[in-house]
């Protein structure tokens, strides 16, 4: 049996998720789209040479016509008798898709996107939201609890559904925070004071502490999680949400606001500068970047 994994999509997850992978004992090789060093690991340059060489082919990039790109060019030759464990975040009908894609070639198919970022990915406390055979999952238990704390949600779509659910309540809870940190700011509330009473309130994420201080001091370049990426996350939870009867106006402000980020030059800045863009600076107008 073949146990080495093939990590797929080195960028900044990827790399750190193979790292750890690496660390914990697992065979361990990367591919990258443009090739990239990563330390400890041994990088080809060859996508097909990547799944020879490799029993599991671990997919963290960046959207579903790259997933397909992959699956489509490693063909019948390069996915039968693989796993494929999709960590990338895609809406559930595309991962269906892929699954199917996968399935038809003679593989097998997991999703697994990760609630976490780097530092999640390094220390392996990451949480795997995995949709697809519970069987399998149970199969591949070692491999992902590596990373951290594996939950099986259900059939395939499950784990996507669900980690579009989660991201966009990262984008709503850092906006809606953005709001209320700008209005205390603009009228002389202590803002010491109105932290130390929201966390003893029902209303309290932590996620606000986190993201106070770049906040705060407008630092937003150390990114773990871009801005682009929630953008591109919360576009697909308005398509899959919508496509399921669920009114999503709520979300066209967020998605205004973040393309607005983007545009304004923040797109690989920290998720949290999208504060720039709700407390805009006094004489700004809404159509200024």
């Amino acid at each position: 049996m073949n146990t080495t994994i093939g990590v797929i999509g080195l960028g900044l997850m990827g790399s750190a998720m193979a790292r750890r992978l690496a660390e914990c004992g697992l065979p361990v090789i990367g591919y990258n789209r443009h090739p990239r060093d990563v330390e400890g690991i041994e990088t080809l340059d060859n996508l097909g040479e990547t799944a020879e060489r490799a029993g599991t082919l671990w997919l963290m990039i960046s959207d579903f016509p790259a997933c397909r790109e992959v699956i489509d060019s490693l063909g019948e030759t390069g996915i039968r008798d693989h796993v494929v464990i999709n960590s990338s975040t895609i809406a559930p009908a595309e991962s269906a898709e892929i699954a199917r894609r996968v399935e038809a070639l003679g593989g097998e198919y997991l999703e697994a996107p990760v609630l976490g970022s780097i530092p999640q990915a390094t220390t392996g406390t990451l949480q795997l939201l995995l949709g697809g055979s519970e069987a399998l999952a149970v199969r591949l238990d070692d491999r992902l609890r590596a990373l951290g704390t594996p939950t099986h949600f259900g059939a395939i779509r499950s784990g996507a559904g669900a980690k579009l659910a989660f991201n966009q309540l990262i984008g709503s809870l850092t906006a809606a925070f953005s709001m209320s940190l700008g209005l205390v700011q603009r009228e002389g509330v202590d803002v010491e004071k109105f932290m130390a009473t929201l966390r003893e309130s029902a209303l309290y994420a932590p996620t606000f502490d986190k993201k106070l201080d770049n906040m705060l001091e407008h630092s937003f370049e150390q990114a773990n999680f871009p801005l682009k990426h929630l953008l591109k996350d919360i576009r697909l939870f308005t398509q899959s949400a919508g496509s399921q009867g669920i009114d999503t106006h709520l979300l066209i402000g967020l998605q205004h606001v973040l393309e607005e980020g983007v545009y304004a030059g923040h797109g690989n800045h920290d998720y949290s500068a999208l504060f720039e863009s709700v407390v805009r600076e006094p004489g700004r107008s809404d159509t200024a970047h």
